[in-house]
C-alpha cells in the first residue's frame, strides 16, 4: 500500500469509482425500451420504432428509446395545447409551487441524475455531481421565484403558447432546466426533444414530473434524431421555438419557421477568446484555462478555445500550460479523479482529429502530453496547438473538443481584433491584474459573456446568450425569462393600411403635370450626414390618396443600401457616446421639430390629406415620443444580478450596432420617429426605409437631423420600393438587426433572407402608433442586447 507523504510527493492518484448500480438496476426497469412522455405518461412510439442509446466511454448500449415520428409531436402538441388553457391561468403562487417541488425532487435524486448523466454523456463525475446537477435545480428554483413575482413585476406580459424546445448533447439535463424552468414560470407548457445521444436524463426527469405532481401535459418529452426536431420546430401549434445547438442548424431553423410568427431563441455556437495579459497571475490563468477548455471534454459552446497571450510571457505560459497538461487524466468518466472524459460519439471524434489534422497541415505545432489513454472508447487527449495563424481554420471554426489554439499579441488593440475576429461571439476570457484594462477589454469585446480572472461561471439569475452568428436570445435571468413572454396588447388598431404604391420609376428631369398646389423638388436619399442621389438615377412619383402627385422621391437599390451600411459603419462612435450626450441630442431633434411643427402639418396634409387637427396631433405626438426616449437615453439602465458566487455580475445594455429598420405608411411621421428615436437612444446606427407611399415626411426629417447635431452616418434615410430594401436589408451581414413594420414583402421571406448572419428581426405589424402601443420600453429592449459581465471582488 502506498505511505501518505509518498503519495504527495507524486501527487499520482489512485482509483476512485462511484458506484453506477442504482442507476444500472433503473435501466434495468426499462430493458424493454423507453417510450415518449406525453400527457403524463409513458407512451408507445407511433411507428413502434427505437434506436440505441450507446455509452461513449465503452460503447455498452445503456438503452433503446423510442424514435419520434410527425404523429408523436402531433400527440404531444396536442396534449401542450390542453395543457396550456389551464396551466397559464393558475395563479403564479400555483406555478411557483410546482417548480419548487422539481426543484426539490431533482435534489433528491442528485446523486443519481449525475451518474446517468455521465454514462450517457461521457463527462467526468466530478461536473455532473458538482456543477451540472446542482445548476438544474439552481434553475427551477430561481424560477419558482419568478413565477411568483411575475404578476406583480411583469405586469402586461402574458405566456406565448405552447413551446419546442430542441437541446444538445453536451448539457443534457441543464439544458432542459435552462429551456423548461422559465418556459413554465411564464405560464407556457412544453414539448422537448432531447438530443439522441444523450436523452436519458431528460427522460429520468419525465418521471420527476410525474413524482412531484406537474399537471399532465405540461410537460411533454418526444425522443428522436433530426427528423422529430423537425417536425417540432416546424409544427403548427408550436408558438415559440427554443434551440441551442450548432450555428448551421440554427440557420435551417430560422429558415423554418420565418414567416410563421413563432417567436424564436436560438443560442449556437462559439469560438471564444481567453485573453492572457503580461500582468495576469499565470498559474491561475493556466488553472482558469484548464476549466475553460478542458471542461467537459472542450464540448461546450463558450469555450475558451482561441488564447490569446501577451507576446513577451508567450513561451513562459506555453511553457507552464503544457507542464499542466501532463498531469490531467483522460479515461473512466465514473472516476472521481479523472479530468477529461469521452467525447460523446465516434462521429464526433472523428471530427476533432480531421481538424487537428488540418491545423498541423495548415502550419500549426501540435503538442498532446504523453499521458495513458484508456484503449476503448470515444477518447481525444488535450490538445494544444501554436503557431497558429488569425485565418487558419483550427481558429475559425468550432472544434468542439478538447483542443486549444493559441496565438500571441502586444498591445489590448491588437487583443480586441484578435478577440473580435470571428463570426461568433459568445464569450469571452480576460486575465490581468489591471482592472481598468479588464473592464476595458470586457466593453469593446463583442461577447454575449465576459469573464474577468475566471471563466465558464454560470448562473440561473444571470443571462446567457450571444451576439452575431452565436444566436439571439437569452437563457436565465430576467433578460431570458423575456423570451417565454409576449406584451399583452389589446388588438391593436389598424389604422388606414395603405395599398402597394405604384413605384412607377421616372428620370429625376421629367415634367410633373401642373395642379393647384405648388410642387416640391425631388427628394434625395439622406446617407452618410448628406443629401445623395439614388444609384439607379431614377425617382417616383409620390401620389396622395386624391391621385395628386405631390413630390418625388429617389428609388433607392442594393447598392444604396450598402453605401448608407459603410457610413454607418465610420459612425461607430455613437455607441460609445454617453446617454446623456445622446439624450441632449435626441431633445434637440425634438425642439427643431416642435419649431418647424406647421411645416410638418402641412406635409401630412398634402401627403395623406389627413384633416388639419389630424396632422397637429400627429407632429405633437412624435415631438412628445421624441422626448420621451430623450428621456430614456440615460435611464435604461442595466443591472447587477444576485448570482450565487461572489462576483459582480453586470447586465450591461449594448446597442447592437447597425440597425435596418423599414417604417409604415400609417403615421407616416409619427411611425418613423417612433422607430428611429428608441434606436438612436440605446446608442444603435440606423437605415432607414421610410414608408413608401409617403416618403416625403421623413425625407423632411433630415433637414433635422442636419441641424441637431447628429453626426453623419448615424442616420442614413433610403426612400423606394420596401419590399427589396427590407430584403437587402436582411441580407446584409453588416446590418445586426432588422425592424421591419412596413414592407410590403411577407414575413417569410425577410427572416429567411436573415439568416445569413442570424440577425434577430421584429415585424411588428399594424399598430396604433399614437397610442401606447407605440413606444416603451418593449422597443428599447429590442433595441438592445445584454452582455453580462462577470467581475471577482474581495480575495
Amino acid at each position: 500500500m502506498a505511505i501518505i507523504k509518498d503519495i504527495l510527493q507524486t501527487m499520482e492518484y489512485g482509483p476512485s469509482p462511484e458506484s453506477n448500480e442504482h442507476v444500472i438496476a433503473w435501466l434495468g426497469q426499462h430493458e424493454r425500451g423507453f417510450g415518449h412522455f406525453i400527457d403524463g405518461k409513458f407512451t408507445d412510439p407511433a411507428a413502434n420504432d427505437s434506436f440505441e442509446v450507446s455509452s461513449p466511454a465503452n460503447g455498452n448500449v445503456l438503452a433503446h428509446v423510442a424514435r419520434g415520428t410527425t404523429e408523436d409531436v402531433d400527440r404531444a402538441v396536442a396534449a401542450a395545447t390542453r395543457a396550456f388553457k389551464s396551466w397559464s391561468k393558475l395563479a403564479g403562487h400555483e406555478r411557483a409551487r410546482h417548480l419548487y417541488a422539481l426543484a426539490r425532487h431533482i435534489q433528491k435524486r442528485e446523486r443519481f441524475l449525475a451518474v446517468l448523466e455521465s454514462m450517457d454523456n461521457g463527462k467526468p463525475i466530478r461536473e455532473s455531481r458538482d456543477i451540472d446537477i446542482p445548476l438544474v435545480a439552481r434553475h427551477f428554483y430561481h424560477h419558482a421565484g419568478w413565477a411568483e413575482l411575475i404578476e406583480s413585476e411583469l405586469p402586461g406580459y402574458q405566456p406565448v403558447g405552447v413551446c419546442g424546445q430542441v437541446i444538445p448533447w453536451n448539457f443534457p439535463l441543464l439544458m432542459l432546466a435552462w429551456k423548461i424552468a422559465p418556459a413554465l414560470a411564464a405560464g407556457n407548457t412544453v414539448v422537448l426533444k432531447p438530443a439522441e445521444q444523450t436523452p436519458l436524463t431528460a427522460l429520468a426527469f419525465a418521471e420527476i414530473c410525474r413524482e412531484a405532481g406537474l399537471p399532465d401535459g405540461v410537460v411533454n418529452i418526444v425522443t428522436g434524431e433530426g427528423e422529430t426536431g423537425a417536425a417540432l420546430v416546424g409544427h403548427p401549434g408550436v408558438a415559440k421555438v427554443a434551440f441551442t445547438g450548432s450555428t448551421e442548424v440554427g440557420r435551417i431553423i430560422r429558415r423554418a419557421t420565418a414567416g410563421t410568427g413563432k417567436k424564436l431563441s436560438l443560442e449556437l455556437g462559439g469560438k471564444s477568446p481567453f485573453i492572457v495579459f503580461e500582468d495576469a497571475d499565470l498559474d491561475s490563468a493556466v488553472e482558469g484555462l484548464v476549466d475553460a477548455i478542458w471542461f467537459n471534454q472542450g464540448e461546450v459552446c463558450c469555450a475558451g478555445s482561441r488564447l490569446l497571450v501577451q507576446e513577451g510571457i508567450a513561451e513562459k505560459f506555453y511553457a507552464k500550460l503544457r507542464a499542466r497538461m501532463a498531469t490531467l487524466r483522460v479515461g473512466d468518466p465514473l472516476d472521481k479523479s479523472t479530468d477529461i472524459g469521452a467525447v460523446v460519439s465516434t462521429e464526433q471524434l472523428e471530427r476533432i482529429g480531421a481538424l487537428v489534422a488540418k491545423g498541423k497541415q495548415e502550419g500549426a505545432e501540435v503538442f498532446q502530453p504523453s499521458i495513458p489513454m484508456p484503449a476503448k472508447g470515444c477518447f481525444f487527449p488535450p490538445t494544444l496547438m501554436t503557431g497558429v495563424e488569425p485565418a487558419s481554420t483550427v481558429a475559425m471554426v468550432e472544434i468542439f473538443g478538447p483542443v486549444l489554439v493559441a496565438m500571441t499579441f502586444r498591445t489590448p488593440d491588437e487583443a480586441v481584433a484578435l478577440a473580435n475576429n470571428t463570426r461568433y461571439g459568445l464569450a469571452a476570457s480576460i486575465w490581468s491584474e489591471n482592472i481598468n484594462r479588464s473592464l476595458d477589454l470586457a466593453a469593446r469585446v463583442k461577447a454575449g459573456v465576459v469573464w474577468i480572472n475566471a471563466t465558464n461561471l454560470f448562473d440561473a439569475a444571470a443571462g446567457f446568450g450571444g451576439y452575431h452568428e452565436s444566436g439571439f436570445g437569452r437563457e436565465g435571468g430576467l433578460e431570458g425569462l423575456y423570451e417565454y413572454l409576449v406584451p399583452s396588447h389589446g388588438k391593436p388598431t389598424k389604422g388606414t393600411k395603405a395599398g402597394k404604391p405604384q413605384l412607377n420609376a421616372a428620370p429625376s428631369t421629367t415634367a410633373i403635370a401642373a395642379s393647384a398646389e405648388p410642387i416640391d423638388r425631388t427628394a434625395k436619399l439622406y446617407i452618410g450626414g448628406k443629401q445623395a442621389r439614388p444609384d439607379s438615377g431614377y425617382s417616383y412619383a409620390v401620389v396622395n390618396p386624391a391621385g395628386k402627385t405631390v413630390g418625388l422621391a429617389g428609388l433607392g437599390n442594393r447598392k444604396d443600401i450598402r453605401n448608407a451600411v459603410e457610413a454607418a459603419a465610420k459612425a461607430g462612435s455613437w455607441g460609445a457616446a454617453t446617454g446623456h450626450n445622446r439624450a441632449q441630442i435626441l431633445y434637440y431633434i425634438a425642439e427643431n421639430l416642435s419649431a418647424r411643427a406647421a411645416e410638418f402639418e402641412a406635409r401630412l396634409r398634402s401627403l395623406t390629406s389627413a384633416s388639419a387637427k389630424d396632422a397637429a396631433v400627429e407632429v405633437a405626438t412624435s415631438i412628445r415620443r421624441a422626448f420621451f426616449y430623450a428621456g430614456f437615453a440615460d435611464k435604461y439602465d442595466g443591472a447587477v444580478h444576485a448570482t450565487k458566487s461572489r462576483h459582480v455580475t453586470l447586465a450591461m445594455n449594448e446597442p447592437f450596432g447597425i440597425m435596418g429598420i423599414v417604417c409604415p405608411d400609417e403615421a407616416p411621421l409619427l411611425g418613423f420617429v417612433s422607430l428611429l428615436m428608441p434606436a438612436l437612444a440605446v446608442g444603435n446606427r440606423a437605415v432607414v426605409v421610410p414608408s413608401a407611399r409617403y416618403p416625403l415626411a421623413a425625407t423632411d426629417f433630415y433637414q433635422l437631423l442636419d441641424t441637431s447635431d447628429v453626426p453623419a452616418g448615424v442616420v442614413s434615410i433610403v426612400t423606394g420600393e420596401t419590399a427589396s430594401l427590407a430584403k437587402t436589408l436582411a441580407e446584409h451581414d453588416e446590418v445586426a438587426a432588422l425592424w421591419d413594420f412596413g414592407s410590403t414583402t411577407d414575413a417569410a421571406t425577410i427572416e429567411a433572407a436573415s439568416a445569413g448572419n442570424l440577425k434577430p428581426v421584429w415585424t411588428g405589424g399594424s399598430r396604433d402608433w399614437s397610442s401606447s402601443d407605440g413606444q416603451g420600453r418593449e422597443f428599447l429592449r429590442r433595441a438592445t442586447q445584454v452582455k453580462n459581465i462577470w467581475v471577482p471582488y474581495g480575495e
